[in-house]
């Protein structure tokens, strides 16, 4: 008897106990809370629409007859009256006249030795407003070599030569006609012997011809 009322009364105790610990285990759990995020709204300003400025036209025909008017008329270059160091394409000046006792324009010239520029006989020399077609330079014409002592000095000069082109175009018989200082004679000569010419013409035929021209040292050219 004893031991069934023990027994009964474990049993009531683990039903108690079962039935308060399953209360707690059939209770719902709570549910977590989920919150939603908002997506901020981005609000775009869209610029208004930029007109292109208008651009300027100009006319092409103003503007050129504008800068025609603003050109001066250009001026007739003066002529040169002499030959500089860098210039001997200037027209020679006529020879003395010749001899009475000679055809009027001719003249004859002694032989000498060949290769100095004192001629050897080259026939009858005219002087230029005789021909039909007066000596034409040819190529370049070599610039005489300024004096040291005057280019030191710093003297300017000038040198009046005459000399014959002959049949050939070549040049001899080269003699100063005058000169500033006698140191610009040598150079003026050596270099006039260099030059070569077209002959000049005359009824159709190549002839020699006398010719003058001044030959200037200036250091301004150089």
């Amino acid at each position: 008897m004893r031991r069934d009322l023990i027994i009964g009364i474990i049993v009531s105790v683990a039903l108690h106990g079962l039935f308060g610990y399953g209360g707690e285990l059939m209770k719902p759990k709570p549910k977590k809370a989920v919150v939603k995020e908002e997506t901020p709204a981005i609000e775009v300003l869209v610029p208004p629409p930029v007109e292109p400025e208008e651009e300027e036209v100009v006319d092409a025909t103003e503007q050129t007859n504008d800068e025609v008017a603003s050109l001066a008329p250009p001026s007739i270059t003066d002529v040169p009256s002499v030959v500089q160091l860098n210039d001997f394409t200037q027209a020679v000046q006529p020879p003395p006249p010749p001899n009475l006792g000679r055809p009027t324009g001719v003249m004859n010239i002694p032989a000498g030795r060949p290769g100095t520029g004192i001629g050897t006989k080259i026939g009858d020399i005219f002087s230029l407003k005789d021909l039909d077609q007066q000596p034409q330079i040819r190529g370049v014409q070599a610039r005489p070599n300024y004096p040291f002592e005057m280019r030191r000095a710093g003297l300017n000069g000038e040198v009046v030569l005459r000399y014959v082109v002959d049949t050939n175009g070549d040049v001899r018989d080269v003699e100063v006609v005058r000169s500033s200082q006698r140191e610009f004679e040598s150079a003026a000569q050596q270099a006039v012997l260099k030059w070569k010419y077209k002959a000049g013409r005359k009824g159709g035929k190549a002839v020699a011809v006398r010719m003058q021209i001044p030959i200037v040292f200036n250091l301004n050219d150089e």
